[in-house]
């Protein structure tokens, strides 16, 4: 449980740095945006794809 909880805090400390130099993160090519009149919908597939795969890849490394 340890590890997991700083593995989490590792990777918040650098998406918010990501997020601070300005990477535009859930903004990228192949996530879906929808806007009709008052309605809009939102659905960030390649950053889902993206964090998904560097979380596989932390997880991997820390439990060897």
């Amino acid at each position: 449980m340890g590890r997991l909880l700083i593995t989490l805090g590792i990777v918040l400390v650098l998406v918010g740095l990501l997020l601070n130099l300005g990477l535009p993160i859930g903004r990228l090519p192949g996530d879906i945006s929808v806007r009709r009149g008052n309605v809009s919908f939102y659905f960030p597939l390649t950053t889902s794809i993206i964090a998904s795969i560097i979380l596989t890849l932390i997880m991997m490394f820390f439990r060897k």
